[in-house]
């Protein structure tokens, strides 16, 4: 059973940066794409990020330039780099993964980043 628990989140000023980590217990390498989805205040929840098992990534443009999606398959864990943070990136983010007939879900509570000054 594969299980997925973000974390990194914090409060940081605009154009800090934020490294989000999704642990993923179970192997990785069973899951084909690993994806962050984010949910700011009041809105729902958006696709920011995707990398493949073969490490192809696609990001949402509001983010593209900014953040970068990485997975270490050694270490069980896919990342988030976020640079340049803006206001608009207050959300909570979560982690999804998929393999062939199934969908992972991270933690319902995932990792709040407020970007605020």
């Amino acid at each position: 059973q594969v299980q997925l628990v973000e974390s990194g989140g914090g409060l940081v000023q605009p154009g800090e940066s934020l490294r989000l980590s999704c642990a993923v217990s179970g192997s990785i390498n069973s899951l084909d794409v690993m994806a962050w989805y984010r949910q700011p205040p009041g809105k729902q929840r958006e696709w920011v990020a995707t990398v493949t098992r073969g490490g192809n990534t696609k990001y949402a443009d509001s983010v593209k330039g900014r953040f970068t999606i990485s997975r270490d398959n050694a270490k069980n864990t896919v990342y988030l780099q976020m640079n340049s943070l803006k206001p608009e990136d207050t959300a909570v983010y979560y982690c999804n993964a998929a393999s062939p007939g199934r969908t992972y879900s991270g933690t319902p509570r995932g990792t709040q980043v407020t970007v605020s000054t």
